[in-house]
């Protein structure tokens, strides 16, 4: 028997014991018949089984649009789970007045997620309804027939309206969400606090967001003991503390690209985070995660590499620290126990002017993985470099970090020469394979090119594209 799960579904207060790994895609298809939830590609690449999973903030609800597919039913405990069904209104929603008056659905498979999702948007509090804003939520959705001009256009009916709303209060109130809504917040208050069961063996899986094991041990899972990581909410949220950023392992990408803080270190984080996922994967997706699954083209991994991040681990009342640029010690091999739990990471205050840059390159120019990606860090005083990190995916077996490249650096006038220079020291480096997203060859041809793209955004008084043609 498996501990009850207890949370509310749509209009409706649910207590299920079900396997915590079960997904909430085939509970709400198998055991609750809500077939609006399509099952498309179970990667969370399509956006067909898109729900809001509302928590509560304060006194008020914060909904987010994920993915149903890479997300456990024991996760729902104490949250609300809607579905298009419980966005069910004797008259259409906005969203959904919108679709029809655009033509914007053709054979309908894709829609219900989208409807889903722009809803989503629509109860955020918003000082002006945008078509940046109708482009991040409709960035996990696919559709086959009609293209996505229409779903854009939409936009303008959305404004007519819903300029200046104040969330969900001013929705229902205006009948564009069902009146339930109202009552939601003193409903999940009365769900007690989860207690949480000390387990007696170690699980045989962890899990955060889901996003990468689910992909991998899909069918595992519900055979296994599992521990769900995100009941634990001091694992969540972003602080300073002596001199460093420490970052809950369970924040999600989402969660760190909004965050102030971050903004100020990292001021283009939300344009790498479009590259890097859509808006439904980010709501999943968990630092913590990203940096355990080891994947050598991880984005925020090699991000929190060239920041040189120190990573937490808990194993009962242990704990230790340990540098990101040694915890990779191979593929899939790393610097932790089977019993360590990945608790915080730790970033370092950076110093006045400490600059950052992102880069990837994918079949797709967006929210795909990546062929090559690379971050760096770097601080100059006087031209001079003074502290620099270097990261690359997609070169070897591990997500790596450029020690003797960045060695090259330090001390030196930043120029051209300087940067051709180091050339030679990134191939010895690096030991990229091919694969389907590239040949080795094109592997080291990305790694010089995203080398000059670093220098030459961070530095574009000092090094030009131009100072590099011609040479190999």
């Amino acid at each position: 028997m498996y501990p009850e799960i207890h949370f509310l579904l749509n209009d409706r207060e649910i207590r299920i014991s079900e396997h915590p790994a079960v997904l909430v895609l085939d509970y709400l298809r198998g055991s609750e018949r809500l077939v609006g939830v399509k099952e498309g590609c179970r990667e969370g690449d399509c956006g067909a089984c898109t729900v809001l999973v509302g928590e509560l903030s304060g006194e008020q609800v914060v909904y987010k649009p994920v993915t149903s597919c890479l997300m456990p039913v024991g996760e729902l405990y104490g949250k609300h789970l809607v579905t298009i069904e419980g966005l069910n209104m004797p008259h259409l929603s906005p969203v959904q007045q919108a679709i029809v008056d655009e033509g914007a659905t053709q054979c309908g498979f894709c829609t219900p997620g989208i409807v889903v999702s722009l809803t989503g948007y629509l109860m955020e509090d918003h000082q002006e309804i945008t078509k940046e804003g109708v482009k991040k939520y409709l960035s996990g959705h696919l559709c086959r027939c009609t293209g996505y001009r229409s779903l854009k256009q939409s936009v303008d009916h959305f404004k007519k309206t819903l300029d200046n709303n104040k969330g969900i209060g001013f929705l229902v109130a205006n009948k564009m969400i069902p009146a339930y809504f109202r009552e939601i917040p003193a409903r999940l208050r009365r769900i007690p606090e989860i207690s949480m069961r000390k387990e007696e063996n170690t699980p045989d899986f962890f899990i955060a967001g889901g996003t990468d094991i689910y992909l991998q041990k899909n069918e595992l899972l519900p055979e296994s003991r599992i521990c769900v990581l995100n009941g634990q909410p001091e694992m969540k949220g972003v602080f300073k503390k002596n001199g460093y950023l420490h970052i809950g392992a369970l924040t999600t990408f989402e969660e760190f690209a909004q965050h102030t803080g971050i903004i100020r270190i990292i001021p283009y984080i939300r344009e790498y985070m479009f590259q890097i996922a859509s808006l439904q994967i980010r709501n999943r997706a968990t630092l913590g995660g990203n940096i355990i699954n080891a994947s050598p083209i991880g984005d925020m991994t090699i991000l929190l590499l060239a920041l040189e991040s120190l990573l937490v681990f808990k194993d009962g009342e242990r704990s230790r620290t340990v540098p990101i640029t040694s915890f990779y010690k191979g593929y899939k091999q790393l610097d932790k126990t089977s019993t360590e739990i990945l608790t915080e990471i730790l970033i370092p205050e950076p110093v006045s002017g400490v600059l950052i840059n992102f880069e990837k390159v994918s079949k797709r120019k967006c929210l795909d993985v990546a062929s090559v990606n690379s971050a760096m860090k770097v601080r100059c005083e006087d031209g001079i470099i003074r502290d620099i990190g270097l990261a690359m995916g997609g070169v070897a077996p591990v997500p790596l970090f450029l020690k003797a490249t960045c060695q090259h650096f330090l001390g030196k006038q930043v120029s051209g020469e300087l940067i051709e220079d180091a050339f030679p020291i990134i191939q010895k480096e690096i030991s990229p394979i091919g694969d389907v997203r590239g040949s080795a060859c094109y592997k080291r041809l990305l790694a010089r090119q995203l080398c000059i793209a670093h220098f030459t955004k961070i530095f574009p008084e000092k090094v030009k594209v131009r100072d590099f043609y011609g040479t190999h």
